[in-house]
């Protein structure tokens, strides 16, 4: 068994194989190599590195663990760097264990919470903080430059383990968080800050399902559930924000190994998208090329094989995870002439010239970004945007009109396994925090009078060895406020470790069921995934409910800044809530997304059952939204396209549409944030027609009481097409109802006509066979 994500673990201490050593360009053995010259150009200076190296040489530097050519003076180098959400453990990073400087970083809330805040420009913020911490580990000879974030495969269903580390379900979300994201992490300069790497390409979103494994899945895909869904966040990052790296799957894609598909990586990516300005390279899933063996995709017979078959289509790096041999048999590859050397300088070529734009071997002309250092980790502005981050994710689900609570002069019930958890608040892909600021940590910083007791976390019930009901009943009589903080962790649903149930562990939900019959005020706050909620939303003894997911080092503080009102919700959900029986109606290997007459449709657009839809979140003050004026009602489609200046939208599908607008007025008592959310929804397009689809979101801040808060939503052509079976981009005529914000009070919908000829905004890659 092979476990990527929690052999990280270990490498939380001191790895003193960790980091890169930066080349030696002014008195080293490269110096007078053309690749220290800055005035050539990046892939000039490729070319001179590539050239120098000996076949032997090549062949070292074709895996993560690149041992670097003593001889030229070229140094070992790790390419297997994480910072999902902070600096993370990985082969390349190492975090000082003896304490002091580098011993830890900044750790944000995992990806999904961050995401609820439905705010790119947080989401920049957040990824302008990691980039410069992980340039300060990189200075410091500490880290590389290449870090494998962001996970960016939409999150269909609730049983996949690594939903966590996603944005969420919606493609267009996904998109716009994508977009903020990189530009935080690679920076707008011409040296990239760090090389940032998109994954996983694609179609990835099952682990280990029933006797299903990644390392065998053959997804199933069609070409309109791909153009459509799995792969828009892909091309934001490839052709609109030219990411540096990409990462190719554990899984098959209709039948051929993610890591093998020249379908993928080079019809759609490099030539479809015109991924290829800056060369940029792939890398593998960890030991995914091994998968391509008979005992798991049975596409490759040998070692060798393997390794030929995965860079003759593009893949440029394995990645492997140290401990589980055979290591990619390259060399068998080269020997054996299924692998040719103008194959391995092609890689090589893209791997150093990825290097050269971040800057590694500059060192005669040294730029701002090697400057940073450890005084630029955990500063005082990276805390107050951990804590403030987690606080804008978090999610109001019920309020019976308890929250916000004065607590002053009360004492209050902390209960739960999350009360006092402290690595479990970082979710999957995590680094050394500075500090944890848990529940019990908050209320003590409150001089908050309480009572502590733990809780289960996966236990049946009844069960045997129940060792918390007493000690919560005990907590929860000598308060006046219950505050239990519950849910899934990683010990439920992780990296290689889907659910096969949704509901509540049952013995949370009998533990709270006796906590409520107490008949005190009880909040209950949700950590990590979703899971069906009916029991507490119906019982009227549960007075509030807030989900937080994964809030990284801070949430303990948020959660109180939000249970006291010193801060209000304004989260929404990013995934659907789905009810417990849900999991009997659809396998997690069915990818389609549709609604058929065996399967239930999934996410928000095809599936109208929810416990709590994709966008969900109330306030503690009332709002009334309201669109702008739309400048026309009817649009000739003709006259929309051919107004589109092409020379600043490159891409038809990036054109905008006429100005949508929000206008959110705050009819309560209290300051608020507002999401604005934009939908559409229509009879337009191949059927069946999506009961609505995200166009747009934009957050509005601090809304004072009795004032109004506007601002524009940015909707593109492309969102609000459709996709033909053959997984073409079309715009088509037909009435465009636009719908703000979710369920049905206050909603406002306003009616545009498209009309015209439909017009193909993008002709979607037909995979081999297809014509």
């Amino acid at each position: 068994m092979r476990l990527c994500g929690h052999f990280l673990v270990i490498l939380l201490a001191f790895n003193p194989a960790a980091g890169s050593e930066a080349p030696d360009c002014i008195n080293g053995s490269l110096a007078d190599n053309v690749i220290c010259d800055t005035a050539a150009s990046p892939p000039v200076r490729a070319a001179a590195l590539v050239q120098a190296l000996n076949i032997t040489e090549k062949l070292t530097n074709l895996v993560d663990m690149s041992l670097g050519a003593e001889r030229l003076g070229l140094p070992p180098y790790a390419w297997w760097n994480e910072a999902l959400h902070g600096v993370a453990a990985s082969p390349g990073v190492s975090f000082n264990a003896t304490g002091g400087q580098f011993s830890h970083a900044t750790s944000f809330p995992n990806t999904i919470t961050l995401a609820a805040a439905f705010d790119n420009d947080l989401v920049y913020e957040v990824a302008d903080v990691i980039s410069t911490e992980a340039r300060a580990f990189s200075n410091a000879g500490l880290a590389g430059l290449d870090y494998w974030t962001p996970n960016i495969n939409p999150y269909k269903d609730p049983r996949w383990g690594r939903g966590h580390e996603t944005p969420g379900e919606d493609p267009v979300h996904i998109k716009g968080y994508v977009k903020a994201l990189l530009e935080g992490l690679e920076g707008k300069n011409e040296i990239r800050k760090v090389i940032a790497t998109c994954k996983h390409f694609a179609a990835y979103d099952l682990e280990r399902w029933q006797g299903v494994v990644r390392y065998r899945f053959n997804a199933v895909v069609t070409s309109q559930d791909l153009s459509e869904y799995y792969l828009p966040p892909f091309q934001q990052c490839a052709r609109d924000s030219k990411v540096g790296s990409f990462m190719c799957s554990y899984n098959a894609l209709n039948g051929t190994p993610a890591c093998a598909s020249t379908y993928l990586m080079d019809d759609i990516l490099r030539k479809h998208w015109n991924w290829t300005e800056h060369n940029n390279y792939i890398t593998s899933d960890c030991n995914a090329v091994q998968d391509f063996l008979p005992n798991f995709h049975n596409y490759s017979q040998t070692p060798a094989e393997a390794a030929a078959d995965a860079y003759n289509a593009g893949t440029d790096t394995v990645c492997e995870v140290p401990g589980y041999p055979p290591l990619t048999d390259v060399v068998g590859a080269y020997n054996q002439s299924l692998l040719s050397e103008d194959t391995i300088d092609r890689a090589l070529l893209r791997l150093y010239e990825g290097l050269i734009r971040a800057g590694y071997f500059d060192s005669t002309s040294p730029h701002p970004y090697t400057k940073i250092s450890w005084s630029q980790v955990n500063t005082p502005k990276a805390q107050a945007l951990a804590l403030q981050s987690a606080t804008d994710g978090m999610v109001l689900l019920k309020n019976d009109g308890i929250l916000p609570l004065d607590l002053t002069n009360k004492t209050i019930a902390l209960i739960g396994h999350w009360a006092n958890a402290t690595r479990p608040m970082l979710g999957g892909y995590s680094g050394i925090p500075p500090y944890y600021a848990n529940p019990v940590y908050a209320a003590t910083q409150l001089n908050l009078t309480f009572h502590h007791a733990s809780g289960p976390v996966n236990q049946s019930f009844p069960s045997p060895n129940d060792t918390w009901t007493t000690p919560a009943l005990d907590a929860a009589s000598k308060a006046d406020v219950i505050l239990y903080l519950g849910g899934t962790d990683l010990s439920i649903a992780a990296e290689d470790r889907d659910r096969d149930s949704i509901a509540w562990p049952s013995a949370q939900l009998s533990l709270l069921t006796s906590l409520a019959q107490l008949g005190k005020p009880l909040v209950v706050a949700r950590l990590g995934d979703q899971v069906d909620d009916t029991p507490l939303l119906s019982n009227p003894n549960i007075s509030a409910k807030l989900w937080a997911g994964y809030p990284g080092q801070s949430g303990g503080t948020a959660l109180f800044d939000i249970i006291t009102g010193k801060k209000s919700p304004a989260g929404r959900l990013p995934v659907t809530v789905y009810p417990a029986n849900y999991v009997n109606e659809i396998p997690l290997t069915e990818m389609g997304l549709r609604p058929s007459d065996k399967h239930p449709g999934r996410t928000y657009r095809w599936y109208n059952a929810s416990v709590l839809p994709f966008g969900y979140g109330l306030h503690y003050t009332t709002f009334t939204a309201k669109f702008g004026v739309f400048e026309n009602l009817v649009i000739d489609i003709r006259k929309l396209i051919a107004g589109c200046d092409r020379a600043v939208y490159q891409h038809a599908d990036l054109c905008p549409f006429p100005q949508v607008s929000v206008w959110a007025s705050n009819t309560g008592e209290r300051d608020s944030d507002y999401v604005a959310l934009v939908f559409v929804k229509g009879e337009y397009g191949p059927k069946p027609y999506p009961l609505k689809t995200l166009v747009g979101y934009k957050r509005i801040r601090d809304i004072e009481p009795g004032f109004t808060g506007a601002a524009p939503v940015g909707v593109v052509l492309g969102d609000l097409a459709r996709v033909d079976l053959a997984g073409n981009r079309v715009l088509y005529p037909g009435t465009y109802t636009f719908v703000l914000d979710v369920g049905e009070e206050g909603k406002d919908e306003v009616a545009i006509e498209l009309v015209g000829e439909e017009v193909v905004l993008e002709e979607f890659p037909q995979p081999p066979g297809v014509g």
